[in-house]
């Protein structure tokens, strides 16, 4: 047999730890499932592989994350001037990971977003060889659209100066010099 609750019934609302309602969370390389991997290119071939690579860049411990962002840079900006058709694609998620706290190579993603900002070897190879832009895979637009992706997100740079982390300062400091350009 049960016996009657001997507390009495409040007239007070329940304590609730919910986030409000219409406040979404930005969940970290949310985006990746929009962009079609498989079906552009990087250096290697296929990009297929360049979300994994972002992953670990993300969530990765500092070998992992350096690992991933070495290969990533290989295959986006290849000798550290030579962008490829998934380059442009890649650079929002880049922009992104710079500014997250717990990434452990935001320099050094900083540095590889000047990179591509300053690259031009399909812009002067096209110069001496016009006949580069008759190509069905135009890389020359590659190269243009991944400086775009760079320069369309400059916005961030304010808040990157600002760190505390002298190395992301600076390197962000040598990226701000490269897009005044």
């Amino acid at each position: 047999m049960r016996s009657a609750s001997t507390e009495q019934p409040s007239s007070e609302r329940p304590v609730r730890h919910a986030p409000p309602t219409g406040v979404a969370r930005a969940t970290p390389l949310a985006a990746l499932s929009r962009v079609p991997w498989a079906e552009i290119q990087d250096s290697t071939g296929s990009a297929a592989a360049i979300p994994l690579l972002l992953n670990g860049i993300a969530w990765g411990d500092a070998d992992t994350a350096r690992a991933a962002l070495e290969d990533l840079r290989r295959r986006i900006c290849q000798y550290g001037f030579v962008v490829e058709q998934a380059t442009a694609a890649t650079v929002p998620f880049l922009w992104e990971l710079a500014q997250l706290p717990h990434v452990t190579v935001r320099a050094q993603i900083i540095q590889l977003l000047k990179a591509i900002a300053d690259a031009r070897q399909w812009e002067s190879t096209a110069a001496a060889y016009p006949k580069l832009l008759n190509h069905r895979e135009n890389p020359v637009a590659w190269e243009r659209a991944a400086r775009q992706a760079v320069r369309a997100r400059a916005g961030d740079l304010d808040r990157l100066l600002d760190e505390e982390d002298t190395e992301v300062a600076r390197a962000t400091t040598e990226l701000a010099h490269a897009l005044a350009r």
